[in-house]
């Protein structure tokens, strides 16, 4: 039988439902009356939570990084735009970039149903990027480094358009989950458009130092994502996007497994070591430096 969200709610600790729910964009809310279908997604979402993401009372997109209505964020590679979402009902003015057109038609519907300061969308391949230099105070470019032709010239591009001391976000998939990817996914996983390097995790370190931000801070989260993935790839199914199980039971399995195991007595010291041993992602904060004469 289907686990229903009022479940799921019930199940895990209002502290998380309610700071995931408030964080929630608007694009998991319930397309097609399948409970199912609105648990994994809400899941997705409340790993990223547990983890402090999407934190609205602290205004921290990421752990540590806080966006406000004083900001001028600028997305690029968007895709379906949660981060953009997050950033525009802090108040900030936001400029979402990305390559798939449709996925900015969605993001400016959305858009559209919020009462934003001030948003811009454009389709671009971003290279360069279609904005002045020094426009924002925040950056961020989140899963599209791995995607790039030259990830030099990319964050050369991240660099011109923000103002001296703006704050960075960046990142991409973390080696240790790529490796297992490298063994069970299918070889168009490693090419264009998708997926066609893998950084470790010094390598995306020194690429960001030298692109000349200063870095504050790496950091590494996502099982729940990295298990989702490869076990996907055991399920002969096309078009199923991320979080949800399409006819799957074994996916449904999954994020039934993932919920008990977050609303266990011992669940979230199992999910930390887990998050450290296969992490989806790694991420980098980082800042422009301020040269002298300029604020």
């Amino acid at each position: 039988m289907p686990i229903m969200l009022q479940e799921l709610v019930s199940s895990l600790s209002s502290r998380i439902v309610g700071r995931a729910r408030r964080a929630l964009p608007q694009r998991f809310a319930k397309q097609d009356g399948s409970d199912d279908e609105q648990t994994a997604n809400e899941l997705a979402i409340l790993s990223l939570s547990t983890s402090g993401w999407y934190n609205m009372r602290r205004k921290e997109l990421a752990p540590g990084f806080r966006i406000t209505h004083t900001d001028s964020v600028v997305d690029v590679g968007c895709g379906p735009g949660n981060a953009s979402v997050f950033a525009a009902k802090q108040g900030a003015a936001v400029v979402s970039l990305d390559v798939d057109a449709a996925a900015i038609e969605r993001l400016e519907q959305q858009m559209s149903q919020l009462p934003v300061r001030s948003f811009q969308a454009f389709a671009s391949h971003c290279n360069p990027i279609p904005l002045a230099a020094d426009h924002a105070t925040v950056v961020l470019a989140m899963e599209v480094l791995e995607h790039v032709d030259d990830p030099g010239v990319f964050l050369g591009e991240l660099v011109r358009i923000g103002k001296p001391g703006a704050r960075y976000l960046i990142s991409v998939p973390d080696p240790t989950s790529e490796a297992v990817q490298g063994v069970i996914a299918p070889p168009t996983y490693w090419k264009k458009p998708n997926h066609i390097r893998v950084f470790q995790r010094d390598e995306f370190h020194a690429a960001v130092h030298s692109a000349g931000l200063m870095v504050e801070q790496q950091f590494y989260y996502g099982f729940y994502s990295s298990m989702w993935w490869s076990l996907r790839w055991a399920v002969r199914e096309d078009g199923i996007p991320f979080g949800h199980s399409g006819h799957s039971a074994l996916l449904r399995d999954w994020n039934r497994t993932w919920k008990h195991l977050l609303s266990s007595p011992h669940g979230q010291q199992i999910w930390k070591a887990l998050e450290n041993a296969l992490p989806k992602s790694q991420a980098i904060i980082a800042r422009k430096p301020v040269v002298h004469g300029n604020a």
